[in-house]
């Protein structure tokens, strides 16, 4: 192919992109409408401090934990809201995971659970936490996070956006309220 031919193909060829609102589920502002409710939620139930979270991979592919970090960034900026990652169970209020429980895991995801204070809510994300995803009949796989500790809301998805995360985290808070 001549270098003429393939700028032609490159500028003039057909369109293999689509405008974002064919491929987007979510419209540019839900972001802010969840995570403004959120923060009246938080607000209400903690008397003004954060919300902290620990997120603990049982074993998952890593796209649940990129849009995790993505919450942190400065595009959606978590701590706006009210929600903040902590390193330590032992300052979590609620805990998030993902990936189906792996064996290795297993004990590992109890003793976080154990550690974290009571009353703590637990988040299942991504198809792996929620069901066993596409591992749930493999030999290394105990199971789904309710396998191992109680979950008390899921989130579907592989991986599910930042956005139904934070939908997620708000029924979970409104369920431990009401």
């Amino acid at each position: 192919m001549t270098l003429l031919r393939l700028l032609n193909l490159l500028f003039f060829g057909p369109r293999v992109t689509l405008h974002e609102q064919n491929f987007t589920q979510v419209k540019a502002n839900d972001f802010e409408v969840v995570g403004e409710a959120l923060r009246a939620v938080v607000k209400d139930l903690y008397s003004g401090r954060a919300l902290r979270i620990r997120a603990v991979n049982a074993g998952s592919s890593n796209a649940e934990e990129q849009e995790l970090s993505a919450l942190s960034n400065a595009y959606y900026d978590l701590e706006r809201f009210g929600l903040s990652f902590v390193a330590s169970p032992r300052h979590a209020d609620i805990l998030f995971v993902t990936g189906p429980v792996t064996r290795n895991m297993e004990r590992a995801l109890r003793t976080t659970y154990a550690a974290a204070p009571q009353p703590c809510l637990v988040v299942a994300i991504g198809d792996g936490a929620c069901a066993g995803g596409l591992w749930k009949d493999s030999y290394a796989v105990v199971g789904p996070v309710d396998a191992v500790i109680p979950v008390h809301v899921r989130i579907p998805g592989d991986p599910p956006s930042p956005t139904n995360i934070l939908r997620g985290v708000l029924q979970a808070l409104e369920s431990a309220r009401a």
